[in-house]
């Protein structure tokens, strides 16, 4: 198989990630996603199919086959761990960490990666409440629900908030809100990208 790129890499984690979050992966949500033009995407999953990473029938939804999902979590794990490190070390705001984790995910080892989770107490859990893969790719289970789904009036917890949604992470911190705060669900106007427990 082909040496991967950054590039690479990162198609697989946003396909993955749409998986995580309930989303359908199409060529034409990886350009949005990603920033490029469709004809970069067409031609570069095309290429991650043909090295047996994601299966795509045409116009149809991208997935990950087996070996692109290993990748996938392998990447989405550094991914956490870092913004992990970077705000309970080095004193990021968790809505500063998502570019840093970017850049840092493809530069470092997975030896380096388990060293600094083990650093860090081995946490279940990245500042913005996603689960942070273990290093056999398995994932910690969670039974939080889409915040939209909660019936308005009811009492919740905040546990997990995408940084994938614009401007979401800036409107809670205006809000006074984070992860582990109560709320009713209805009270705020922006509920996508909110996961939340029952208070």
């Amino acid at each position: 198989m082909r040496t991967l790129t950054a590039q690479d890499e990162n198609y697989l984690k946003a396909v993955w990630s749409d998986g995580e979050w309930g989303r359908a992966t199409t060529n034409g949500t990886l350009a949005t996603t990603l920033g490029l033009a469709p004809s970069s995407v067409t031609e570069a999953v095309r290429k991650l199919a043909d090295a047996g990473l994601l299966a795509h029938a045409p116009y149809g939804a991208v997935s990950l086959t087996e070996a692109g999902r290993l990748i996938a979590v392998a990447i989405v794990r550094k991914h956490r761990v870092i913004e992990t490190f970077l705000v309970a070390e080095l004193g990021y705001g968790w809505g500063d960490v998502h570019d840093e984790a970017e850049v840092l995910e493809h530069a470092v080892s997975d030896r380096f990666i388990d060293a600094l989770d083990e650093r860090l107490g081995r946490p279940a859990r990245d500042p913005h409440g996603d689960p942070i893969p273990r290093p056999d790719g398995t994932i910690p289970a969670g039974d939080e629900v889409p915040l939209e789904e909660v019936a308005a009036g009811t009492s919740v917890r905040i546990v997990r908030v995408s940084d994938a949604v614009p401007g979401l992470l800036a409107a809670l911190d205006a809000a006074g809100l984070g992860i582990g705060s109560e709320l009713v669900a209805g009270a705020i106007a922006f509920s996508q990208g909110v996961r939340v427990l029952p208070a």
